[in-house]
């Protein structure tokens, strides 16, 4: 359930429409000798004298408007020798400011206030410090062309104040959080953005360009700043957790219930000005999100998000190239080999490998060479098994694994960059070993206008059977200004596979693309903005040359002067040739098919808001049809609680695939599948550093088999004549409780209780009726578990500090 519109694409938005470029705006550096109370009350002496930063640019939804008097910004940084502050006074209607509580790093339905600073001013990388007027924190990462990353966080104060004028914030970011050079004179790039959540509003200090490709490049200047040395950067998170589960797994000599304590560290070492080391040593994380399962019914693995955090803070320069899946570490491994022998039956399967170590080491040097040093080790996975005599058993299926990434980035002109990543796997004993290397570019010329990137890509497989694949990829277009374009080609022959530490699909294509868009960035009477696109896909076989596919995809988007917003989307894709869906290379001939959608989204700064959509795809053979139906509501009962609803229903009637193999022949089948997905979340947050969210999901989806074909050496489909086929229908079901409970009692030190429940059934019998699946699934056995996880942020400065004292 989402509730606010992700933060990166608030940006997105905000840079629609504007007016001409202007001279960037400068702000004169001031010490100061004594720092604020972070109390969000600026009555501090130190801030007297000190230069304002103010009229900000309107960005939306009139573009390049000068802010309102009587909803004007005033912003104000003073440094020192440990950290930078922030005064920040919003002028505004003190009954109108939205300030909802939620956790941190969301935002939610409140205004915000923002700086960002560019310490290396190579205008490519910045950091983003936000506070909500409900006294909530986000922070983010930003590297190059507007990329945002928000799972990076740092250890930072602030404070804010609701007064007769408006609101108030304060801010200390210390110079432990930063990246920066040990220049006796620095300039910094800087901006600062203010968001007016009931009026839709987004202002910028300096000016940002919509027709220009970039964020961070378009930046204004703190001048001046003297005398300032990056610190010793080193923190420890120590942790401590404990976990009780029960399954009813209901066998002699296997515990229904289990208990586990686990101790662990993250360390955070500065090496020096630009880089960091990471590590986190024995990590848990069985605290995430749980990964939102389905019933699969293509010749590809299904790509879940990643919810851990180790994986997905500071990565921007692991995931160069689309190399890198860290859900491969641990959580989905590509290696598992183990599928039972003769009359084995799996008792206790381990389908995650535990992580026992993981480190990063990234930054960029002040000439702009970025480095990426990434490394961890997996435990080996181990099946328990009973034989046909009743003796128990462990099987090994997957080894003790090392995983290597290693990257250099070199910043150049334009926001411009040279690439090469490589990944490498190791596995213990006989499996075999995986390496991929990629030399990537992107080059754009002075003004950001025309582009041009791409890459090539090798892989090496090594063990009984050792290949070696290649790919590559070329892009150019024009990527600002009302009218873009562009054109794609992407290579890959037989052989290649990044797969052991990237997600993958399939090897041996050559796939173009033409791409065309049209935006208004002038608001109307009646639209704040308004978008059109099209694409036309064209895809053939690397290796004998044969053509798959041809298909194109377009649509329009607009928002409304009410801040509600629609889509349609339009797609045809003409007869091809599958090679994939048979499962054993052969080809199918693909229908014909085509679909249109309708998407509706409300302003979510309404208490009560709902959206949908409606979507239809029809596939020409059998007269195969498909039908989405998806709506959603939010209730915000006041700034501390609020409650979300999903419903889903997916009926498909007449589709065609595959099925099974028989005498190593496919058989397909024409079905019925009907999906339904409920989900519902509340949140309940008692402070801005205290609150719990549930979530409850409930996923059915099945296959009712109506007819059995044969697919022919041609491609095409023959009624099937052979034995009976039975028990290939598909019932599945899963059920899911995520409720969590997070408590910061101290800067960067969390308390959290998290409780699962989770269960699924996967049977060949199938019933139609909703009540009866929901119903079954809450019979079926659950595994519950409940945990506490207790860790603390020391600051080696903080530490240090005190014993001074003592």
């Amino acid at each position: 359930m989402k509730r606010c519109i992700p933060l990166f694409l608030i940006f997105i938005c905000a840079f629609c429409h504007a007016q001409d470029a202007t001279k960037q705006k400068q702000l004169a550096a001031k010490r100061t000798q004594q720092s604020p109370k972070i109390d969000g009350i600026l009555d501090d002496e130190c801030w007297n004298g000190v230069p304002i930063a103010t009229d900000f640019y309107e960005i939306r939804p009139v573009p390049g408007r000068l802010e309102r008097n009587d909803r004007r910004t005033e912003m104000k940084v003073l440094y020192d020798d440990v950290a930078i502050y922030v005064y920040a006074r919003m002028y505004d209607s003190p009954d109108s400011v939205s300030h909802e509580l939620v956790s941190r790093d969301n935002i939610g339905n409140a205004d915000f206030i923002s700086i960002i600073v560019d310490p290396f001013y190579d205008k490519m990388n910045g950091n983003g410090f936000f506070v909500t007027a409900a006294g909530v924190q986000f922070d983010a990462k930003y590297s190059q062309v507007g990329d945002e990353d928000p799972n990076w966080n740092a250890v930072w104060e602030s404070a804010v104040k609701l007064d007769n004028k408006g609101w108030t914030c304060e801010m200390k970011i210390p110079y432990s959080a930063l990246r920066f050079s040990g220049k006796d004179v620095q300039n910094w790039g800087l901006n600062f953005s203010r968001r007016i959540q009931r009026k839709n509003i987004q202002t910028f200090w300096n000016f940002v360009d919509p027709k220009v490709n970039g964020f961070i490049n378009q930046e204004g200047l703190w001048m001046g700043i003297k005398d300032i040395k990056p610190p010793l950067r080193l923190s420890f998170s120590p942790y401590i957790s404990a976990y009780v589960n029960h399954y009813p797994v209901n066998l002699p000599g296997v515990k229904n219930t289990t208990a586990r304590f686990n101790g662990g560290m993250d360390v955070k070492y500065g090496i020096n000005n630009s880089f960091t080391l990471d590590m986190t040593l024995v990590p848990d994380f069985g605290q995430v999100q749980s990964d939102n399962r389905i019933l699969n019914l293509t010749p590809f693995e299904v790509k879940f998000n990643e919810n851990r955090q180790f994986f997905t803070e500071g990565t921007e320069l692991f995931n160069k190239g689309d190399l890198f899946y860290s859900k491969r570490i641990g959580s989905i491994p590509s290696y598992y080999n183990y599928s039972g022998v003769g009359s084995d039956k799996i008792v206790k399967d381990q389908t995650e490998a535990k992580v026992l170590n993981a480190t990063k080491i990234s930054g960029r040097t002040a000439k702009g060479l970025g480095i990426g040093i990434f490394n961890a080790i997996t435990n080996s996975m181990q099946t328990e098994v009973e034989d046909a005599q009743g003796n128990l058993r462990q099987v090994e299926t997957q080894p003790l694994t090392n995983y290597n990434i290693l990257v250099f980035d070199q910043s150049l002109k334009n926001n411009s960059s040279a690439t090469f990543i490589n990944t490498n796997v190791l596995r213990q004993g006989s499996a075999y070993d995986a390496n991929v290397s990629a030399l990537l570019f992107n080059l754009n010329n002075k003004g950001n206008k025309y582009f041009v990137n791409g890459g090539a890509k090798m892989s090496y497989l090594r063990g009984e059977e050792s290949s070696t694949g290649y790919s590559y990829t070329l892009r150019f277009g024009k990527q600002s200004g009302n009218f873009t374009w562009s054109y794609n080609q992407v290579y890959a022959d037989d052989k290649f596979d990044p797969s052991d530490m990237g997600f993958f699909t399939n090897n041996n294509f050559l796939d173009q693309r033409i791409g065309i868009g049209y935006n208004i960035y002038k608001p109307s009477k009646w639209y704040n903005q308004f978008e059109s696109w099209f694409n036309l896909n064209y895809s053939r076989r690397a290796k004998s040359a044969a053509y798959q596919k041809l298909g194109f995809n377009g649509g329009y988007w607009v928002q409304f002067k009410n801040q509600w917003s629609a889509e349609v989307d339009l797609s045809w894709d003409r007869k091809g040739n599958d090679f994939y869906e048979a499962r054993n290379g052969q080809l199918y001939h693909t229908p014909e098919n085509y679909g249109v959608s309708l998407y509706i989204n409300p302003n979510r700064a309404k208490a009560y808001n709902f959206g949908g959509n409606i979507r239809f795809l029809e596939q020409q053979l059998f007269k195969g049809k498909m039908y989405n139906f998806y709506f959603f509501q939010n209730l915000r009962v006041n700034d501390k609680l609020a409650f979300g609803l999903d419903l889903n229903f997916n009926p498909n009637y007449n589709y065609v695939n595959w099925v099974t193999a028989q005498g190593g022949q496919a058989i397909f089948s024409k079905y019925d599948r009907r999906t339904v997905e409920n989900s519902f979340d509340a949140k309940y947050t008692f402070s801005n550093l205290m609150g719990f969210t549930v979530v409850l999901r409930h996923y059915w989806s099945d296959r009712r088999n109506k007819e059995f074909y044969l697919l022919k050496p041609d491609g095409n489909l023959t009624d099937y004549t052979g034995t009976p086929l039975n028990g290939l229908d598909r019932n599945y079901n899963v059920f899911n409780i995520d409720l969590i409970y997070t408590w910061q009692f101290a800067p960067g030190s969390t308390l959290s209780v998290s409780y699962k429940d989770a269960a699924e059934t996967y049977d060949t019998y199938y019933t139609q009726r909703y009540n009866k699946n929901l119903n079954g699934i809450l019979n079926a056995p659950q595994n519950n578990s409940l945990s506490v996880k207790v860790l603390y942020y020391v600051d080696y400065l903080d530490l240090k500090k005190k014993r001074k004292k003592s």
